[in-house]
């Protein structure tokens, strides 16, 4: 069975944007839009009246239209009884929707709710107890306020006004919307909650609009429906608050009731819309109408003379000729007349469709009851239709949206006016909440236009954000929203804006002086290019090279009364180990390796035990030499024995246990200090246990204190080449340097403190050759009459003849 359903006739109620213009035609002809047919819906359209671009409230209407309306109360009403409708579809508000549905409950009349203006989903609505027979077509609202928020958080919106309707849409929104916020770390700046009776003329508006104005926040969040806040945003438009951003929902949008003056107030708004495909066949249907094709339609004459200037005849107001054959819809501007089915006609269709749906199941069911009644007309009551009506919209909507994927899914509109007059709406996002919460918010950035007063992405904050390098720091009394912005501390960075903690930089990095980057270090070390290095190497170099010099001079006078007379052997073997430890120097200086970590301190600790041992030795064969209080058989077999030749061996096995302990314990290895020095990674010889280091350092310091007393106690024995003195003052200043080195070294870092280890055993290596060495090399080498058995015998001989005469 084929059934035609048409529309039973429409109710002006003030709200639907409609030109007219002082043409008498306009109200002569019969303004309903009525065919009859096997089943008759009936619509209540919302209608909104300006004349010559101007608005007018009822009491400004030209005389004829007023005229027209006082007397046509009920205008486009068709009340044949014969003709009942089998539903009814309405819309514009849910108070609207709430009274008309309480009037046709009455009569079991079918109500199902969409929306040309607002049409939202309202939960009074829903009750079933007090609404019966009503339907709502638009989808829920349950993430709009999650859309909206991440489109907060994605720009950076901290500082966000609030414009609602004062009922419960609003009360439910401004929760859900502080939930949401409070989670986010976004604040209200202002809340304002407009009354359905809000008068535009009131000094609470321009209260209002002053703290609008004046507010740091630049994105305003506009929710409501016309009803609520047209008269606000009509007077918002008016002022031209280019410098806003708007962001509204779809059944709020004001581009679609928007006056031409209005539309620069609005460019750049964004508009949250419930995502559905886009219907083509309605589309080009709209781009191919024209009054010829569709001589029945009263109102599309109507359009071509308002907008093609097309001429019209008296008498019944039709098109007198072809006027612009290829005149269509589509060339109008976007705020004329939108192609493109939106959000409120697609709910029309789909009430239709229901409606249409239901009625196919009625009258299949009435054909499997009565099988030889094929060709009567169908007959059913009006209350008969809510069982399938009940069962497609709220049992089987997944079937109802075939063309609308889910209320969880939104399309994110940018409102351009640019080139002005443009009045379009373009898709520039989606929100979608099935998918990651990282991948819900989905944005073309290229695509957005700004208000014309930001050339880029316009803030919207409490006070100035703090850029890369800076934190924020919370003022006390003041919202979370408003901060301080403090410097990163050191070696900490912040490469993004508003930041609450600054992220340190990992260890073999450095923050740039900005504090906005982690750069890699450099690796550095004490290297023999570096200046420090190089001096270095040169002296212990330049040292090692004089000793063996020394040992030469030595070698090659090995003969003479001066070298003999202190025991050349043990002279020999302090220069060799002199000039080892000159050497053992350089092994600090290069980059550092297993190998040579474990060289440096070994080859330190033995080769200055066997200097200061030798020392030791040499100033014990001094004291058993001179002494007379030693018994004479004894200070013979001391001499003769060699006993202070075994002082060398012997301390030198007490610090190769040390050191063997050492290695075994915690040997030194490579280790990196990314302290030390500013944007370097210092590669150093870690000294493992320290305890160990100590105890060998302290070990040497025993001999060198050892070395001085027993040369201080021998200073002043007669003896033409007496070295004790020396002695002592070699031992001095070594122990000097290394009781000094303990404090700085532990001060420094990096290089500097292998340098001050370096420096440490060139000084004291250096002290004991020019103290010992050197006053025996100016006699070899500038005063050799003195270096002679002859002199020696002209000295001693005085002095012993008078010690014998005492």
């Amino acid at each position: 069975m084929f059934l035609w359903i048409f529309f039973n006739g429409f109710l002006l109620i003030p709200n639907l944007v409609v030109a007219y213009s002082t043409d008498e035609c306009y109200y002569k002809i019969k303004e309903d839009f009525h065919q009859e047919g096997d089943v008759v819906i009936g619509v209540f359209f919302p209608l909104h009246i300006y004349y010559t671009g101007m608005k007018f409230s009822h009491a400004y209407l030209p005389h004829y239209l007023k005229d027209f309306l006082m007397h046509n109360p009920l205008s486009n009403y068709n009340c044949k009884k014969e003709n009942k409708a089998a539903a009814v579809l309405t819309g514009t508000s849910w108070t609207t929707s709430a009274h008309i549905g309480t009037l046709l409950q009455l009569y079991k009349f079918p109500q199902v709710g969409y929306s040309i203006t607002f049409g939202p989903f309202d939960p009074i609505l829903s009750n079933q107890g007090q609404f019966s027979s009503l339907y709502q077509m638009s989808p829920k609202d349950t993430f709009l306020s999650h859309a909206i928020v991440s489109l907060m958080v994605h720009f950076h919106w901290t500082w966000v006004g609030l414009l609602l309707p004062d009922d419960h849409r609003g009360t439910n929104i401004l929760s859900d919307l502080r939930e949401k916020f409070q989670s986010s770390r976004v604040c209200m700046a202002f809340v304002e909650m407009i009354p359905g009776t809000w008068n535009s003329f009131s000094n609470k508006f321009w209260k209002n609009l002053e703290k609008i104005r004046e507010s740091l926040a630049n994105v305003i969040i506009i929710y409501g429906d016309t009803d609520s806040l047209q008269g606000l945003m009509r007077n918002l438009g008016q002022q031209y608050f280019t410098q806003k951003v708007w962001v509204m929902n779809s059944q709020w949008d004001a581009t679609n009731h928007a006056e031409y003056f209005m539309l620069d107030s609005f460019h750049g708004s964004f508009i949250f819309e419930h995502h559905y495909e886009e219907m083509i066949e309605f589309t080009n249907f709209i781009r191919r109408v024209n009054p010829y094709k569709y001589p029945e339609d009263n109102y599309l004459p109507k359009l071509w003379h308002l907008f093609f200037k097309c001429r019209f005849s008296e008498l019944d107001c039709q098109l007198l000729e072809i006027c612009q054959p290829n005149a269509s819809l589509e060339f109008l501007p976007r705020h004329i007349f939108n192609t493109a089915m939106n959000e409120e006609s697609f709910n029309i269709y789909k009430a239709v469709y229901a409606v249409a749906k239901s009625l196919h199941e009625m009258s299949l069911q009435q054909v499997q009851l009565q099988p030889h009644a094929n060709g009567m007309t169908m007959v059913f009551f009006p209350w008969q239709l809510h069982h399938f009506l009940r069962k497609i919209i709220v049992e089987d909507n997944t079937s109802l949206d075939w063309k609308q994927k889910s209320d969880a899914e939104y399309d994110i509109l940018n409102f351009w006016n640019f080139p002005k007059g443009l009045g379009l709406k373009v898709k520039v996002g989606t929100f979608s909440s099935n998918t990651a919460q990282h991948q819900q918010l989905s944005l073309h950035e290229q695509m957005i236009q700004w208000p014309e007063k930001f050339s880029e992405i316009p803030p919207s904050v409490c006070n100035e954000r703090c850029g890369p390098g800076f934190r924020k720091v919370a003022l006390e009394g003041k919202a979370v929203c408003c901060y301080d912005c403090t410097s990163c501390p050191d070696n900490e960075i912040s490469n993004e804006t508003d930041v609450d903690q600054c992220m340190k930089c990992p260890e073999n990095h450095f923050a740039n002086r900005g504090k906005n980057h982690c750069l890699q270090k450099a690796v550095s070390f004490l290297a023999h290019e570096d200046p420090l290095g190089m001096i270095l190497t040169c002296i212990a170099l330049c040292f090692s090279a004089l000793t063996v010099v020394v040992l030469g001079v030595f070698v090659k006078h090995k003969d003479t009364p001066i070298v003999k007379a202190n025991n050349r052997s043990l002279s020999y073997i302090l220069l060799i180990a002199l000039t080892i430890c000159f050497l053992c120097s350089l092994l600090f200086i290069g980059r550092p390796n297993t190998v040579t970590c474990i060289l440096q301190q070994t080859t330190f600790g033995g080769a200055f035990t066997v200097v200061l041992a030798t020392v030791l030795a040499k100033a014990i064969t001094v004291v058993i030499a001179f002494r007379i209080t030693f018994p004479g058989r004894v200070v013979r077999w001391l001499i003769i024995s060699r006993a202070p030749n075994f002082i060398i061996p012997f301390c030198s096995i007490i610090q190769l246990i040390l050191c063997c302990i050492w290695l075994g314990i915690s040997p030194p290895y490579i280790d990196q200090d990314a302290h030390a020095e500013y944007g370097h990674v210092i590669i150093v010889c870690n000294k493992g246990s320290a305890i160990a280091f100590h105890c060998v350092l302290g070990y040497l310091c025993s001999l060198a204190l050892g070395s001085y007393i027993m040369a201080f106690l021998s200073r002043n024995l007669p003896d033409t080449f007496n070295e004790a003195k020396f002695l002592s003052f070699s031992m001095l200043v070594f122990f000097c340097v290394w009781v000094t080195f303990l404090p700085v070294y532990h001060s420094t870092k990096g290089k500097v403190m292998v340098a001050m280890e370096v420096f440490s055993i060139l000084a004291s290596s250096a002290a004991i050759l020019g103290f010992i060495f050197a006053p025996k090399c100016y006699i070899i080498l500038l005063k050799p009459d003195k270096n002679s058995l002859q002199y020696m015998r002209e000295r001693n001989h005085p002095r012993r003849n008078k010690s014998l005469k005492t």
